[in-house]
């Protein structure tokens, strides 16, 4: 039997690695269009954004699924070239992959690959770096000046792969976007500003980019484009409980009765440590409701739930202290709580929505002053989330959904998206960029884009939850 899973999965891994690698420029070229359509001028096109724009995937960049970021995507449906770092399968290490679907579980790809093009005497059209904040935009030009440089002590070696100031030394992402002398820029930058708060419960940092520092940063990013007379399309910040790095495994948990079973006498639920060392409890109904949130992280240690361990055993033998007393159910008593930053309690919840209102806000106004049209990225993510459970939302013949792996839009890291979610955002652009320039570009056929997750038979979880080991999440930038 062990064979025949094992076959199983070697057969999705060769059709993955098949789908991810053919060829199928053909099946969504546009008609010759050179990068002009209306009034609109695409023949020098450059992208200023994170990793969202850069093509990160289920926890790095690769070669297989930075073709589909939604930059390439627009650039190949106005017809025009868009250069950019490119990094051979797979990737620049710890790429999320599947290791069995029943039960489902991912590991970490220990290999790496490498990057293609470093050498490019120009900057790169696609600016996006996986981790940037808005500070970034204006005042990082390499690994040891960017923000979790400055204010966390953890340099991102992303901006020297993309930046490439070593070499070029022409400084920042607008800098460089701007010495290009694009014809238009396409500017998604704010959701790391609010996303690692989220992402950490809470704790790291301990809170989002104020929206006071958001304005002095966005307004700085938009102003130094308008005064070089270019033009730029913008995007808003998605809520981040419309991902399913918040949205698997408070469910599972809430539906599971196995774990309530070992709970103590009285206790509905999990048992927290909160922000400022009091605790609380997130009962069946918050889980289900999201009024309270654990991330994708906690589906490491749900099976510990109810048992007197304060330690986690990883693969590799090390271990991980989690509890605080070890003679207590860990996760449903006092004295051995929930760690607070696998929860993201309503008091959090409601910072961060208020820095997406803030931020959106934000980029409205500052868009307006500046004559820059906005995609709507939020309401469009809200939207497919809503029809989650009306039978998804349909492009081009095929269903999303917003669930873990299941959904076709995220990809395994619960918050980048797949292939074909790309293709929907490059849609959303060039809605807007066809709207606001009266031009005619090509719209993507979604149903054309290989998927980035491709299952030959149902995923089983385990008593409710994927298995995530530890590992698999610390190579992941938010």
């Amino acid at each position: 039997m062990k064979n025949l899973i094992a076959s199983i999965v070697l057969f999705i891994t060769v059709i993955y690695l098949f789908n991810a690698c053919e060829d199928r420029s053909d099946l969504t070229a546009p008609a010759p269009l050179n990068g002009k359509s209306g009034n609109a001028d695409l023949t020098k096109y450059v992208a200023i954004g994170n990793s969202l724009t850069a093509g990160y995937q289920s926890g790095t960049l690769f070669y297989s699924a930075q073709i589909y970021a939604f930059p390439y995507l627009i650039a190949k449906q106005a017809g025009v070239e868009m250069t950019g770092l490119k990094v051979s399968d797979p990737g620049l290490g710890g790429r999320l992959e599947i290791k069995s679907l029943s039960p489902f579980t991912l590991y970490t790809n220990p290999n790496s690959g490498s990057p293609m093009n470093l050498s490019l005497p120009a900057p790169y059209q696609n600016l996006g770096v996986p981790g940037a904040l808005a500070y970034d935009v204006l005042f990082a030009t390499n690994k040891d000046n960017c923000a979790s440089a400055v204010f966390a002590g953890t340099p991102n070696p992303y901006f020297d792969h993309i930046l490439r100031n070593s070499a070029l030394n022409i400084g920042t992402q607008l800098q460089q976007a701007l010495a290009q002398n694009p014809t238009l820029i396409t500017l998604w930058i704010g959701n790391n500003d609010v996303l690692g708060y989220a992402t950490s419960g809470g704790t790291a940092p301990s809170a989002p980019t104020s929206a006071t520092q958001f304005q002095q940063l966005f307004g700085g990013i938009c102003g130094g484009i308008a005064q070089a007379g270019k033009e730029a399309v913008v995007a808003n910040i998605p809520n981040v409980s419309a991902i399913p790095f918040f949205t698997t495994v408070g469910p599972q948990i809430a539906l599971s009765t196995p774990w309530y079973q070992l709970a103590p006498q009285g206790v509905v639920g999990l048992v927290y440590q909160k922000t400022g060392g009091t605790i609380g409890v997130a009962d069946s109904v918050s889980l289900l409701t999201g009024t309270n949130l654990v991330t994708l992280r906690g589906s490491s240690y749900a099976p510990l739930l109810g048992q007197p361990t304060g330690k986690f055993y990883r693969d590799n033998g090390l271990v991980i202290p989690v509890g605080i007393d070890t003679t207590k159910p860990f996760g449903f008593h006092p004295q051995n709580p929930w760690p607070n930053s696998l929860i993201l309690d309503t008091d959090e919840i409601q910072i961060a929505n208020q820095a997406v209102t803030n931020y959106n806000n934000i980029i409205a106004s500052t868009a307006a002053n500046f004559n820059f049209a906005v995609v709507d990225i939020n309401s469009v993510f809200n939207q497919i989330r809503q029809n989650d459970f009306t039978g998804g939302t349909v492009y081009n013949g095929v269903t999303f959904r917003t669930t873990f792996v299941t959904g076709g839009l995220f990809s395994l890291d619960g918050v980048h998206p797949t292939n074909q979610g790309q293709a929907i955002i490059a849609n959303e652009f060039i809605k807007v960029i066809n709207n606001k320039y009266n031009a005619q570009f090509p719209l993507v056929d979604v149903s054309a884009i290989p998927g980035s997750l491709i299952f030959a038979g149902k995923i089983n979880y385990q008593n409710g939850f994927p298995i995530l080991p530890p590992e698999v999440f610390e190579h992941l930038l938010f």
